[in-house]
């Protein structure tokens, strides 16, 4: 194989230490290549002098894997002067039975040598700045969601029956019912009482559901369970400020991004975090539907196709499109819907709902880059498209009932 760059590095990270090995021409014998592996510290002195010996080494390419978050360090002040490209561990396997330190950072120079590595996409630090804040707050948000499940899970200890009867038990009824709990009120009629609105028409199942024993032991834990909401939500808020400054260069997009159905502020937001908002990086929307982990994957062997199931992508982004899916799927009249319950007949809903997710990772792709809105096909799309086979559809589901059907065609004054 040819070799692109002739003094390569190839850097194996942990999280104490790093195995740099430095790959470079043979001054003993023409064609042939030395590996230079020494061994350096993962703090920012250890890391900068690592740089200054990379550099004095000449090399022209840094290949370094992702392992966990440790490879940052090494990436943001080694690329501040060198060539450094990050590959994802997946890509890069050593050879069975080579698997050291060593071993691996000389096979990461071999192959950055002769150009056998794609490098992942590094955002810029604005944009990292963005992902950290909307990770946290969907970090926080599942957390607030895990602790409405502790609640659950402590009232059914007691016998109280409160999350079968109000679909939120932390709405304003559920939130005074439970403050009520905690101050010492048992009797259920009292309880009952401090439903409001709509939930005033259950108050019977309530005073029934609310009959239990709620102990000093139960309330103790629901205030820490309470109190431990409160604060997720505090901070939840002070990130949704913070992300709506820092989204302020991205409001083009975050507008494009509002008008496909299933997809709110804050899944928008996500979505821009995790792709940049910048569709240059992708060559097409295939590639961005790929590095997404919503397309199925290749698996071919003696003419036979085999495992397609979808391949690991960016796991926020994923969460984000599945929230846009279950969104879009339950908005009537939109070609998204259409969509999945043509799909969901044949190929179940699982699947159906990643065919939604292609679906709108690949609008995106094309809004961004070409700067458009969402343009709605409607619910009729695939009917429209080809009506015949929508016909024999409709008339095969109406003899499967039993009954015949008979075609008229109709003339243009009956249509008028």
């Amino acid at each position: 194989m040819d070799v692109l760059h002739e003094r390569c590095a190839g850097v194996d990270i942990s999280k104490k230490d790093a195995k740099a090995c430095v790959r470079s021409p043979s001054t003993k014998r023409r064609g042939s290549f030395t590996n230079e592996t020494t061994t350096w510290g993962a703090t920012t002195n250890a890391v900068l002098a690592l740089r200054d010996h990379l550099l004095a080494a000449q090399v022209t390419l840094v290949v370094i894997e992702a392992t966990s978050d440790y490879w940052k360090p090494f990436y943001y002040l080694l690329a501040q002067d060198l060539n450094v490209i990050l590959v994802n561990a997946r890509q890069v396997k050593n050879l069975p039975g080579r698997k050291t330190d060593v071993s691996d950072a000389a096979w990461l120079a071999q192959l950055g040598a002769h150009g056998l590595v794609r490098p992942s996409f590094v955002p810029p630090p604005p944009v990292r700045e963005l992902r950290d804040l909307t990770r946290a707050r969907t970090q926080m948000t599942r957390e607030r969601g895990q602790i409405v499940q502790r609640l659950e899970k402590l009232l059914e200890d007691t016998g109280i029956k409160l999350a079968a009867v109000a679909s939120d038990i932390m709405g304003v009824s559920g939130r005074a019912m439970l403050e009520a709990l905690i101050a010492g009120e048992r009797d259920p009629h009292v309880l009952a009482e401090l439903a409001r609105r709509k939930l005033r028409n259950k108050i019977p199942e309530l005073t029934e559901a609310l009959t239990g024993r709620f102990r000093a032991h139960h309330a103790f834990l629901t205030r820490l369970h309470l109190d431990h909401y409160d604060q997720l939500t505090s901070a939840i808020g002070q990130l949704d400020e913070r992300i709506e400054e820092a989204m302020a260069p991205f409001r083009g997009a975050l507008g494009l991004l509002d008008t496909i159905p299933g997809i709110n502020q804050a899944v928008a937001e996500v979505i821009i975090a995790e792709t940049g908002g910048d569709m240059a990086r992708f060559a097409s929307a295939r590639h961005l539907a790929s590095w997404a982990g919503v397309c199925p994957g290749h698996h071919e062997s003696a003419g036979r196709t085999k495992n397609t199931k979808v391949r690991p992508g960016n796991p926020y982004l994923k969460g984000a499109l599945g929230l846009a899916a279950f969104g879009a799927v339950r908005t009537k009249g939109t070609y998204l819907q259409a969509r999945y319950k043509r799909l969901t007949a044949r190929r179940g809903p699982m699947k159906a709902l990643v065919a939604v997710e292609h679906s709108i990772i690949t609008a995106i792709w094309h809004m961004l880059t070409d700067n458009v809105p969402y343009h709605e096909l409607g619910g009729t799309y695939f009917t429209q498209r080809d009506p015949e086979r929508a016909t024999r559809r409709a008339i095969n589901q109406l003899n499967q009932l039993g009954y015949t059907v008979t075609l008229n065609p109709r003339d243009d004054a009956d249509a008028a």
